[in-house]
């Protein structure tokens, strides 16, 4: 094997580990760190893997089915401990409540972080939108809840709405 062959095997075996990191939520200086690689050349290593992966459509068909998987088993992660509140509510379980709310918050900001990670929210003020958004749908999703759980007429009309909504099933103390 040629010299120049060789070094471009090595390149893309330090490339492939370095992105390999990258993707598993490491930051640059992490992977610097984990694999005794200056933080610069980490840098200019995952630019040269987002150049090669930019350039392959089955990348990104491969990578747009994984976000969309990854996307989807959040989305079921927030629905469950939702579910949890529900049943702390029922059961004044303050101290389960507490902790759903915040593995929902966590939950929400690991997807955040993977979209903005994928590019898909390649500025703050979109993922902070969107975090505002989130907020508010709750919010209103909590408002008709309370309108529900107030007047029993129209309460399985809400709760249907709803539950359309948010894929889910949602439940209303009386």
């Amino acid at each position: 094997m040629s010299k120049e062959t060789n070094d471009l095997v090595k390149h893309l075996d330090e490339v492939n580990k370095v992105a390999s990191e990258y993707l598993k939520g490491s930051d640059a200086s992490e992977i610097s760190k984990e694999l005794d690689i200056p933080r610069q050349r980490v840098m200019s290593l995952l630019n040269d893997w987002r150049k090669m992966a930019a350039n392959n459509e089955a990348i990104h068909a491969r990578a747009r089915e994984a976000l969309a998987g990854a996307d989807q088993h959040y989305s079921h992660l927030i629905k469950k401990a939702y579910e949890v509140i529900e049943s702390a509510d029922m059961s004044a379980n303050l101290n389960a409540k507490t902790t759903s709310i915040k593995l929902i918050a966590d939950i929400e900001a690991k997807r955040l972080d993977m979209l903005h990670r994928a590019g898909l929210l390649d500025n703050k003020e979109v993922a902070e939108e969107l975090a505002r958004m989130e907020e508010k749908h709750q919010i209103l999703i909590n408002i008709l809840k309370d309108i529900a759980s107030k007047h029993p007429e129209i309460r399985n009309e809400i709760m249907s709405k709803l539950s359309e909504a948010t894929d889910g099933v949602i439940i209303v103390d009386n």
